[in-house]
């Protein structure tokens, strides 16, 4: 188990397994982090010039938006990330918007399909999923247009 790590490129979700304990899956390698999910994110942000409090103020900024708001990791490379709970909870997982391909809920969860082909299964319904992936999209397009 390592006990450091930073999102990146290939970052595809991070899944809180308990408040101890992160489950990294990337395009090529999954890795365990002893750290929650949140320390994951904030030691990210630090990585890449803020903190998660300051990145989420400027997302909340950004969208308007005060609840479960998307993350912007790094700018240059749009690594945008969607809580699916408050990240006050220790169950918070983290997606990567920008690895997305399709998403569907089935009988016993919602389903997110990866760019890569990977999989991974969340729990959290459809209504709010489409709920992040409008939110994230929105702050994707402000930083766009702000950009230019």
């Amino acid at each position: 188990m390592l006990e450091s790590y930073e999102v990146n490129s290939s970052t595809l979700a991070l899944l809180a397994l308990n408040e101890h304990t992160t489950k990294v899956v990337e395009k090529e390698k999954e890795y365990y982090i002893s750290k929650p999910s949140i320390k994951i994110m904030d030691d990210s942000c630090k990585y890449f010039g803020s903190s998660y409090l300051g990145r989420e103020e400027g997302s909340r900024n950004l969208i308007g938006s005060t609840y479960k708001v998307p993350i912007i990791v790094e700018e240059t490379k749009r690594m945008i990330f969607i809580p699916t709970s408050s990240p006050k909870f220790s169950t918070c997982d983290w997606i990567a918007f920008h690895h997305i391909y399709k998403y569907e809920e089935k009988e016993n969860g919602l389903y997110i399909l990866f760019d890569n082909g990977k999989q991974i299964s969340i729990n959290m319904s459809y209504y709010s999923f489409e709920n992040q992936i409008l939110r994230a999209s929105k702050l994707e397009n402000t930083i766009r247009n702000r950009i230019s």
